[in-house]
């Protein structure tokens, strides 16, 4: 059996002015190789793996762990 082509992702932009719930300002957005402050959001979507021309960076675990926190609170995933 293959595994699946598609991957969840989440929309990140620059615009860190306006947070709404599930969003997530980035501590570390240097170290992760973005060129501005970013914010994670909680706009998630499934697409297939090769619509991904290439890698814009690399999340720490400061910033994945609450992005990990603040989504599944927004998507109600808690039990």
């Amino acid at each position: 059996m293959e595994g699946r082509q598609e991957v969840i992702v989440a929309a990140i932009t620059s615009n860190t002015l306006r947070l709404l719930e599930g969003d997530h300002l980035m501590f570390d957005w240097e170290e992760a190789g973005f060129l501005f402050p970013s914010v994670t959001t909680g706009i998630v979507r499934t697409i297939k793996q090769n619509m991904i021309e290439r890698k814009m960076g690399v999340v720490s675990t400061n910033d994945l762990v609450e992005i990990e926190f603040k989504l599944s609170q927004f998507l109600e995933l808690n039990s």
